[in-house]
């Protein structure tokens, strides 16, 4: 008969435990489970006394248990760190006038504490796009850039194709969240979204749809607390310092 091969548990040996007897000696006596016999293999006794012991379950009483409320700002917070920030909208037909997308994320911005450094509307140009945005990672004072607008499916859409090229690493799990968010409020819709970011040279670029509501959801449910120093347990202004080491 074959035999099952147990680590040894260290614990402590319990005899006379066979057949029904044993089942009821170990119901009387739920004491801790027998030891193996020498050759490692454990006895029916032993099994018994297992299947039979009662479970006492424990808990992890850490204070970051996964149980717990998360944690977005710690109990004392260093001082807000303000960022430098250009935003570009890119559309064909938008003016400083009409552009109610990039208003909306520097009226953000700077509520939030951070600096406008530079607001540009382009055309849906990818060779403009890539200039404009090349000559600002380039610019040691500009940290982040915000991006709204030719990340549609059209054949004018193509602000990925235009920086995509720039980046030295992609932060896949921008879009990923933003499409996710979006579903709640447009459902499958968001699938025709091409939100995406990425980190060249140093700065972090962030690139979204063109309509308000997309921007309000991007900063509003993910860059504002990204891009605050204070936000636990991580962000992208800790990463600032570090984004260039070789």
């Amino acid at each position: 008969m074959m035999s099952c091969v147990l680590p040894d548990f260290g614990l402590r040996p319990v005899s006379g435990l066979h057949g029904r007897g044993g089942l009821e000696e170990a119901k009387r006596n739920p004491g801790p489970i027998p030891r193996f016999r020498s050759s490692g293999m454990m006895t029916r006794a032993g099994l018994v006394a297992a299947i039979v012991r009662p479970f006492v379950p424990t808990y992890n009483d850490s204070p970051r248990s996964a149980a717990g409320p998360p944690m977005t700002h710690s109990k004392n917070p260093p001082p807000f760190i303000p960022l430098e920030i250009a935003v570009l909208t890119v559309s064909d037909s938008r003016t400083e006038e009409t552009d109610t997308s990039g208003r909306a994320l520097v009226e953000r911005l700077t509520e939030a504490g951070h600096h406008l450094v530079k607001k540009v509307i382009l055309a849906d140009d990818l060779y403009r796009i890539r200039a404009l945005v090349a000559r600002w990672i380039a610019e040691p004072q500009v940290q982040v850039v915000l991006v709204t607008g030719g990340t549609g499916m059209t054949g004018r859409d193509v602000t990925p194709e235009a920086l995509r090229v720039l980046f030295d690493k992609e932060v896949e799990g921008f879009g990923e969240l933003f499409r996710w968010l979006s579903f709640e409020e447009i459902r499958t819709s968001t699938l025709q979204s091409r939100a995406f970011a990425g980190i060249a040279n140093g700065t972090v670029i962030f690139c979204m749809p063109g309509s308000t509501g997309a921007c309000r959801t991007a900063w509003d449910r993910i860059l504002r607390d990204q891009l605050d120093n204070r936000h636990r347990p991580c962000n992208f202004v800790e990463l600032l310092p570090r984004l260039t080491e070789r």
